[in-house]
Order: structure tokens, then C-alpha cells, then sequence
């Protein structure tokens, strides 16, 4: 059931749609899950959405059901506003979702202005950027948002005419009576369009994939201009009223407390303003104890932190080290793991007659290295607090911030701003909670900043990892037994960690008949959470090189093991596109594989590496070509991609999320590690954790397959193939097998 209400003026206002804040009840909802939002100020048409199966249990106060919405508004002067719930943070989606709206729309992008929509999940239902979820998660919603408009305004048009809905079209934001030529803007029908009854949704007629003329072609960013002049779209260019400039210093070792600090000495610095200790939550994902300075600028603010001298109380802080987690590791690589994952068939027996390969891999831990540091602007007021955070988890921010502060959640309003990168780093919120914390304490809005040493040094790391791996092959070179250890890392001794999970249908394990997991697991204290691709990031590296290794010992060529591998084209879970299926699989690596010129003679120092992984919905293959001199020098001339993500929704963002996977692939590979001993963090800046450069930057070549499936995300499963391909692309260079990352730790350099 669904329920339809007419909004005040004043809801329906263009920036107000947060006021239309509580969900219809349950009784009320119709079978639509429709809320029309009607008189407007001057006249038009609103329509704000609930869509999909989950408007019940979001009106039952479910969180987790999923009901994303879509705002559109159509002026009398034809112009049409589509509004973003979900946060953009560079991957495009604040120009995906009003282009698949515009399309069922039929609107003409010239005459689109996309906002950002307000925080507010118990109308918009899911706001968050995480997982390469939100194209396939709003698909189909999104286009019956677009329908659902279009047929209002032909049935607004038909009435004006005295004839039937069957007799118009639409195009270009026009409705069309082809009979007797006559036309009629959607900004002429927009008023009478709202007076119109809702239509049924099993009454819409969606487009046909061939009749698509927005869908697929490359389209600019709709924030692009604004940011090439410099407009103040990101969290960190916020700017209130008074406003007062924070930084928090933390202890160096997670779980640290203060005991004392040189509060004195900090008042008395030029610009400060306040400095006090803040005891906070104890959590890592909320308030760490910390000390809080204030000042009337941020390079004073900073430059006082420099100044500050803290003691802390360390006995129950974080006492980790990579190096023994190594020592551990290896150790343990010497027997089986303590958990089995996954035993098939009979692999001691199947070892007994095959060729044997054997090998440790190891990858380290990873910053996110955000290019706009954690940051926040926070004013708490009356027992209220607002922000302005450049988070991809606005939604999971409101709960957070009212349970750390202990006010309603109701008194809490986020919004949101652009985000200058987030990579998973930004799901968690612990800065927001930070600002709220230290706005309250204060008694003033302020803005905190970290520093890139606090960014560097306090991150929610992508977490290391190990593998003990045994394969055999067999006469004809055929993979035909597998075992992995898994050495990982757990907090709390019973689950992984965040990203240092592995699951069973991670290729090849579902596809060899022989098959031995393992996972053993080291306790840890350091933070983790997602990382680019989680798992799949760390994962594709070792498992696709071994595989390499595979098809070195059996004499194949990669290109033809790797299809031999994939077999039959099915589905690994039968009726789920969220599965791997071998044949789209195949696709993607045959035609990187042609694209790439796989087979042709090389140079010599020169190679090709091909690499597969299947993450987030994503098909894809890669090939890289590598040159080494003398001196290790590695440069990457090119990198081959091929994809399937099912239809492409903006050809120019899917391919530059490609190039950026690409590029934040190599460069975590070749340099990037996060040391931790002693509990604390080495690296501290871009000096000792790199960034690539543009110099050392190579061609990125992208194909997509357009298959005609639904889409999929394309943020993260580009990402796992790079490293893999550049490393057998090394091999075959050199025969020089590389299995522990950053490559520098092997000698290598750009």
C-alpha cells in the first residue's frame, strides 16, 4: 500500500524538502509507495517518490529497508530540477542519477538542473556512497521516477487536446500530437500536471534499451564547472558566521588517553581562542580523548598543535606491529589454518600426481590518503546540532551524532557537501562526531581541519594480509587442486576485520574440483575498514598472480588457462547478477586480451601481464605492458581494460572511474604501505607514502562490453586487476615473481 499527500507550499519550497520529514504511517501507504508534493509557489509540477518494495517497512521505521527517492520539479518555465540523495564523491552518481530519470523523462538535459537533495532517509530513504551500490540499486526506481513524470505530462496533454494518451509522444521536454502537429512544452503542462491523479505504476511503459538517447553517451559533470572555478562545492570550504577554526590532536597509538597537556602555554599563542581536553567516547569510530584548540584562523589553529605538548596514558593503548605480524604469519603459513572455509573433493590425492607450485604472498596495510583531509563544520545550539560534512554516510551520521552528543536524532540535521574523495574512508564518521563534540563543548561553531599527518596517522586502514598457497597441475597443464591459507586479522579474536574477510565463491575456488581454505587469524587493535574494492583490493593481487604461477608450471599460455578455468558460460549462483557468471568473464578477458595485442613478441625487458577479478557486480580484465631497465626502473606504458557492467549509464564517468582505478591501483602497488609499530603509525605525509605523478602515469585504454544486463557500479571492481597484471607483466619482463607489495620493497622504482 501507498499512500499520496498533498504538501504545503512551504514543503514543497525548491530547498525545503527536508521539512517533509515524517515517513506516512504503515496503514496509509498505497500500493504505489507514491508521496506527490503539489503547490508550489508558483505554480508546477513536484513529484518526490518513494519507490520500490520498502516503503512499508520505511514507514514502519526499518532503516534497513531500502526505499531511495527521487525529487523532481518541472517550472512553468520549462526548467526541471532533479535532485541527488546520494552523496558525490567523485565516482558521478550526482550526474548518473538525474540522467536516468531524464531519460524515462524524456527531459531535455539542457534544461536539467540537478541540487543536492537534503538528508533525510525517512523521505529518501538510503543516503549513502559505498560498495558500487547505488546505480544498481536505483535503477529500476529510478526510471519509473522519470516514467511516472512523463505520463502526467502526456496526460495532461491529451485532456488539453481532446485526444488519447496513445496519440502523443514526448521528446526533448515536449509532448507531441503528430496528427495534427501541434505541441506543448512540459513547462506549459507542468501546473496542469500536478492537478492529475497518480498513475499505476503497472500502467508506465518503460523505454526500450534502443530507444535510449540520453543513457550511454558521455555527459559532463553537472559540478564541473563550478569546480574548475573554484566554487565552494566541498566540506572544507564551508564558512558560518562566527565561526571559529578547530584541530583535535589525538593520541599516536589508538586507545590512548590525555593526562595532561600544556593548555596554558596554547591559550597564549596568537589567534587561540580556546584549548581544552576533550574526553570523548573511547571509540575510535566516535570520539577519541584528545585535546581540542580553537583559534581565529586555520594555520593558527595548526600552528598551535605544533606547540602542544601532551602526556599520555598509554597502558591500554595499541601495542601492534607489522613486523611480528609477519614473523606470526610465516610461521603459520607452516601448517594448515585453524578454520576450514571450504574443502571440495579430495586435494591431498589430487596434489599426489600433479606438478606443485607454492608460494607466500604478503600486502600491507593501506591509508586512504583522501586528497581533502577529514574535515567537518559543526554548530551545536539549543540542545541542536548542525553540520555540514563531506561524508558518504550522511544517513548513518544522523543516529551517530545523537547517540555520541545524547540528543534526539530528530535535533540533528546533516548537510551534505561534495566530498574530495572518499574511497570507503568516508563511510566512517568519526570526524562529524569529532566537530559536533567539540561545537558543544566550545559553545561556538566551528569548522576542524585535520592535518595530513592526522589523516595519515589515524585513518581506518585497509587491512594487510597473507596467503599460503599450493596448487597442482596436471599433465595437460590443467589447475586441477587448490589450497589457501588465509592468514588475516581480527579484532576481537571471533570476526575478521573489516576487509580482511574471504568468502568461497572467490574465483577460482568455485571453479577447481580440488579445493583446501584455510584462514587463521592475528588479533590486532589499528582500525580498518573499506579500502577501494574491500577484499577484492588485496585479494586480486595475490590470488590472480598465483594463478600465474599456475599457468607458468603447466607450461600454458595465461590468456588460454584462464578460459580453460572459466568453462562453460553460467552463472556461479544461479539468477543472481551480483554472481560471477564464466561467460561474461570470458568475454571481458578475451577482449582485453585483443585489445592489448596479447601473444605479440615484446622487447626485450618489456612484458605483458593479464589479469581477472570479479567484484561489486563487475566483470573485469586488464592487461598491462611494463618495461624494467637495469636498474629496476618500472615504467607502465599502458593498461588495457576491458569491462562488463551491464548497460553504461554516462560513458565519460564510467570511464574516468576506470582511469582513476587504474591510477590508484598502480600507485598503491608500487609505493604505498603503513608501517605500524608499537601501536603507532610511521608514515606521516606524501613524502613517505607517494602518491603517483602524472609523469609516471600510463595510457589507460577502456572497452566496455555493453551487455544487456542491468547496470552496475564501476567506482571499485576496475581497481583488483591492476596490480596483479603489472606484477606477471613484470614477471614476463624479467621472470623476477613478485609476492609481497609495495613493489618498492622489491627493489623496483619509477
Amino acid at each position: 500500500m501507498n499512500e499520496i499527500r498533498l504538501a504545503t507550499s512551504a514543503e514543497a519550497n525548491m530547498l525545503g524538502f527536508a521539512e517533509v520529514a515524517s515517513a506516512p504511517s504503515a496503514a496509509g501507504i498505497d500500493r504505489r509507495s507514491f508521496l506527490k508534493l503539489s503547490g508550489l509557489a508558483g505554480g508546477g509540477l513536484v513529484l518526490a517518490l518513494y519507490l520500490g518494495n520498502h516503503a512499508t517497512a520505511l514507514a514502519n521505521g526499518n532503516s534497513t529497508g531500502f526505499a531511495p527517492n527521487a525529487f523532481l520539479r518541472i517550472a512553468p518555465d520549462g526548467t526541471i530540477v532533479i535532485y541527488s540523495k546520494a552523496p558525490e564523491i567523485g565516482q558521478g552518481i550526482k550526474t548518473s542519477f538525474p540522467m536516468i530519470i531524464a531519460e524515462e523523462l524524456d527531459a531535455d538535459w539542457s534544461k536539467v538542473r540537478v541540487e543536492q537533495a537534503a538528508i533525510n532517509p525517512s523521505v529518501f530513504g538510503r543516503q549513502s556512497a559505498g560498495g558500487s551500490r547505488s546505480i544498481p540499486m536505483g535503477w529500476d526506481q529510478l526510471r519509473r521516477a522519470g516514467a511516472t513524470g512523463r505520463a502526467l505530462l502526456v496526460t495532461a496533454a491529451a485532456k488539453e487536446w481532446g485526444v488519447t494518451e496513445n496519440e502523443c509522444t514526448t521528446e526533448n521536454s515536449t509532448v507531441l500530437h503528430k496528427a495534427s502537429n501541434r505541441r506543448l512544452s512540459y513547462g506549459e503542462l507542468s501546473t496542469k500536471a500536478a492537478g492529475l491523479p497518480i498513475p499505476d505504476a503497472k500502467t508506465l511503459t518503460l523505454k526500450n534499451r534502443k530507444d535510449f538517447k540520453l543513457l550511454g553517451t558521455r555527459v559532463t559533470g553537472v559540478d564541473n564547472d563550478k569546480i574548475v572555478t573554484g566554487q565552494p562545492l566541498f566540506g572544507i570550504d564551508q564558512v558560518l558566521p562566527g565561526m571559529q577554526y578547530a584541530v583535535f590532536e589525538r593520541c599516536p597509538a589508538v586507545g590512548g588517553k590525555v593526562i595532561e597537556a600544556n593548555l596554558d602555554v596554547i591559550k597564549k599563542l596568537p589567534g587561540v581562542t580556546n584549548a581544552f581536553v576533550v574526553k570523548g567516547t573511547g571509540k575510535p569510530t566516535e570520539v577519541a580523548s584528545g585535546v581540542a584548540i580553537l583559534a581565529n584562523s586555520t594555520w593558527n589553529a595548526m600552528s598551535a598543535k605544533r606547540r602542544l605538548k601532551v602526556t599520555w596514558d598509554e597502558s591500554q593503548a595499541s601495542k601492534d606491529s607489522w613486523t611480528k605480524s609477519v614473523e606470526d604469519a610465516k610461521k603459520l603459513a607452516q601448517q594448515q589454518g585453524t578454520e576450514t572455509l571450504e574443502s571440495v573433493g579430495d586435494f591431498d590425492n589430487a596434489i599426489a600426481d600433479a606438478k606443485i607450485a607454492e608460494a607466500f604472498y604478503a600486502y600491507p596495510f593501506l591509508s586512504h590518503a583522501t586528497l581533502e583531509p577529514q574535515n567537518c563544520t559543526a554548530s551545536f545550539k539549543d540542545g541542536a546540532v548542525e553540520l555540514w560534512a563531506p561524508t558518504q554516510r550522511p544517513d548513518g551520521a544522523l543516529q551517530l551524532i545523537s547517540d555520541v552528543l545524547g540528543v534526539p536524532v530528530e535535533k540533528v540535521t546533516v548537510h551534505q557537501t561534495r566530498v574530495g574523495g572518499g574511497f570507503g574512508r568516508r563511510l566512517m564518521n568519526d570526524y562529524m562526531c569529532e566537530a559536533a563534540w567539540i561545537s558543544r563543548q566550545a559553545g561556538v561553531p566551528i569548522k576542524l581541519t585535520w592535518t595530513r599527518e592526522d589523516d595519515m596517522q589515524h585513518d581506518f586502514y585497509r587491512v594487510g594480509g597473507f596467503h599460503a598457497f599450493k596448487a597442482g597441475v596436471d599433465a595437460d597443464g590443467k589447475l586441477v587442486a587448490w589450497q589457501d591459507h588465509f592468514i588475516t586479522f581480527t579484532h576481537d579474536g571471533q570476526q575478521p576485520a573489516i576487509g580482511a574477510s574471504f568468502g568461497t565463491d572467490e574465483f577460482p575456488v568455485p571453479l577447481v574440483p580440488n579445493v583446501r581454505v584455510t584462514q587463521s587469524k592475528l588479533l590486532i587493535s589499528t582500525p580498518t575498514g573499506a579500502w577501494r574494492a574491500p577484499r577484492s583490493c588485496a585479494l586480486a593481487f595475490a590470488i590472480q598472480s598465483f594463478l600465474h604461477e599456475c599457468s607458468i608450471l603447466g607450461n600454458r599460455d595465461h590468456l588460454e588457462f584462464l578460459l580453460e578455468l572459466m568453462g562453460e558460460p553460467r552463472w556461479l549462483a544461479p539468477k543472481n547478477e551480483f554472481a560471477l557468471n564464466t561467460g561474461r568473464a570470458a568475454a571481458v578477458i578475451k577482449l582485453a586480451a585483443e585489445k592489448a595485442g596479447w601473444g605479440r613478441k615484446m622487447p626485450k625487458g618489456h612484458g605483458l601481464g593479464l589479469a581477472f577479478h570479479f567484484s561489486h557486480a563487475g566483470h573485469f580484465a586488464e592487461v598491462a605492458e611494463v618495461s624494467i631497465d637495469a636498474n629496476r626502473r618500472l615504467t607502465v606504458h599502458r593498461v588495457t581494460v576491458a569491462g562488463d557492467i551491464g548497460l553504461v549509464v554516462n560513458m565519460s564517468g564510467a570511464e574516468s572511474q576506470v582511469e582513476g582505478s587504474v591510477i590508484d591501483g598502480f600507485s598503491a602497488a608500487m609505493g604505498q604501505a603503513v608501517s605500524i609499530e608499537n601501536g603507532r603509525i610511521k608514515e606521516t605525509n606524501f613524502h613517505d607514502y607517494p602518491l603517483l605523478r602524472i609523469a609516471n602515469a600510463p595510457q589507460v585504454d577502456v572497452h566496455f562490453i555493453q551487455s544487456d544486463f542491468s547496470p552496475t557500479g564501476v567506482g571499485e571492481p576496475a581497481l583488483p586487476p591492476v596490480a596483479p597484471a603489472i606484477c606477471n607483466a613484470i614477471y614476463a619482463a624479467t621472470r623476477h615473481r613478485v609476492r609481497t607489495l609495495p613493489l618498492v620493497k622489491e627493489g623496483f622504482s619509477i
